[in-house]
């Protein structure tokens, strides 16, 4: 039966079935009488879905000769085929996560199925807003694992908080999900490892937040770089200048009624709710954020490592700061700031006394193996701009034979200049105030994503999870050495630090149970 069952297979792939199997010489009379019933089914099936749901479904069988088992030829998704999304995280991020995979349905043929998120707040708005965009109402769900218990789902778009990010995208990997992240990939060093491991073991697409890999202006200062543009560079600067208030202090209270707060807090260590400690401000606590260095910082530091072609860790970091401009006495409520909207649906105030525990001004150096050095500068205060095109947020590369500055705005240019001269030689191709190119960068990046899951290719995607932890790996180290206030040394290879048990410990973190990432995932 086992002989027969093959040989249908074989028949029924080819074309001229028919033919095929009244000229079949097996001499086996229960292999034709098979393929005719088979034959019969076929012709009112759909051939991808009769091959995959009748042949890789029956006994496991694996297509040795084609390098696919049953699991991993079920991972390659048809040209045509409609890509089922949830969206896992629908505040600011991922709103728009929202309204990028609406503007694909179209192109892509993509439909979000589910929004799922710890606050139940905007699950009314949310879902109106793709039922007015696409014509399809999505589920609401508040609990992951439901979500990914959906079969029906092909891929999961994460945008909750940091601490979130590994767990999430792990766990969707065990559940045959294709993974969109936000950056920095990872919340922890230990976790971006783990991720590849995932991603590989179950053989999923995972592709990383870092948009600028699909945006054409950098892909072009990137590519003028690698083809010697200004020599060979040997250092790159990564700027993150975002002004930012105090985001002030709170008492703890009781969580909001629409806030499923345990879940929530997932792997961090149990704590009272605190408004200050929760919605967007989560990003400048160590428990479930990475401060600004590894909020924003991420994209410039991908870029500084992908401009240096660095495919790998560096061998030292050192990195120094603190949290500037800020009282350091409660205010009363007669001197308290009125607070000011602030992105996020947050309030800051001013001046006044905050809570935060990440640095708001932070400077790191890198040094990686062969002495090339990598800089980032975050500064949340009072700052000049930098660069003849005003670099806030971007890059400067010096090389051998000039530098060039890449501002981080989308559309925005790029300029190189060479040795003295005081006019640039090199640039971007569009003008400067031009929009146009590069508003679609977010869109492209996603929807790269999805060519990777229909080709079944990790080369396809624009930033593989790979790249995602070579690059969220370095805000790690920075904040690492900036957490014991000394400089170190690390071993790439191994992914430890050189003698170093205390500096070992920070690159992973105590996991609340149940919500623990395992060493074997």
């Amino acid at each position: 039966m086992y002989f027969s069952f093959l040989v249908s297979y074989y028949i029924l792939c080819s074309d001229n079935q028919e033919q095929q199997i009244m000229q079949a010489s097996f001499g086996d009379t229960l292999c034709i009488l098979f393929s005719l019933y088979l034959l019969k089914i076929i012709k009112m099936t759909k051939r991808r879905e009769f091959i995959k749901k009748s042949v890789l479904g029956t006994a496991g069988i694996a297509i040795g000769s084609a390098g696919f088992t049953a699991k991993s030829y079920g991972s390659v998704i048809g040209a045509n085929e409609r890509i089922n999304v949830a969206v896992i995280g629908i505040r600011n991020q991922g709103n728009v996560h929202i309204d990028t995979w609406c503007g694909l349905k179209g192109s892509q043929n993509v439909v979000i199925k589910t929004l799922c998120d710890t606050d139940e707040q905007y699950f009314d708005s949310r879902a109106k807003s793709v039922y007015e965009k696409t014509g399809v109402k999505p589920l609401t769900e508040w609990d992951i694992h439901k979500v990914l218990d959906d079969k029906e789902i092909d891929a999961v778009s994460i945008a909750v908080p940091n601490h979130w990010h590994a767990l999430a995208a792990i766990l969707a990997c065990q559940a045959g999900k294709h993974v969109y992240v936000e950056k920095p990939a990872s919340h922890t060093f230990w976790e971006g490892r783990k991720m590849i491991e995932a991603s590989r073991k179950y053989n999923v697409r995972m592709q990383a937040g870092f948009q600028s890999r699909s945006g054409s202006y950098v892909r072009e200062a990137i590519k003028f770089l690698h083809e010697g543009g200004i020599g060979d560079v040997y250092m790159a600067r990564g700027l993150c200048f975002n002004l930012r208030d105090s985001y002030g202090i709170a008492r703890d209270s009781a969580p909001p009624a629409t806030l499923h707060y345990d879940r929530w807090l997932g792997p961090a260590q149990y704590r009272p709710y605190n408004e200050k400690r929760s919605h967007y401000c989560w990003h400048w606590y160590w428990d479930t954020g990475n401060g600004d260095t590894g909020n924003q910082g991420p994209h410039q530091f991908d870029i500084a490592r992908w401009g240096l072609n660095k495919n790998e860790h560096p061998v030292s970091v050192y990195s120094a700061g603190g949290i500037f401009g800020f009282n350091k006495d409660e205010s009363t409520p007669e001197t308290m700031t009125k607070g000011t909207p602030a992105y996020g649906g947050v309030e800051t105030y001013g001046h006044d006394r905050t809570s935060q525990e990440t640095p708001n001004i932070q400077s790191s150096v890198f040094r990686y193996n062969d002495g090339k050095m990598l800089e980032f500068e975050t500064r949340d205060r009072y700052t000049n701009r930098e660069s003849s095109i005003d670099i806030t947020v971007g890059n400067i590369f010096y090389g051998t034979e000039g530098y060039l500055e890449l501002k981080g705005e989308m559309g925005k240019p790029w300029k190189a200049y060479r040795r003295r001269e005081k006019e640039p030689f090199a640039g971007s191709l569009e003008d400067a105030t031009s929009n146009t190119r590069d508003q679609n960068t977010i869109s492209d990046h996603f929807s790269n994503f999805l060519d990777a899951i229909r080709s079944g290719r990790n080369e396809t995607l624009h930033c593989d999870i790979v790249e995602g932890h070579y690059s969220s790996a370095l805000p790690h180290l920075a904040n690492t050495s900036y957490l014991l206030g000394r400089g170190l040394k690390f071993l790439g290879d191994y992914e430890k630090f050189v003698n170093d048990p205390e500096a070992d410990m920070l690159l992973t973190r105590a996991y609340r149970k149940p919500y623990v990432i395992p060493d074997e995932v």
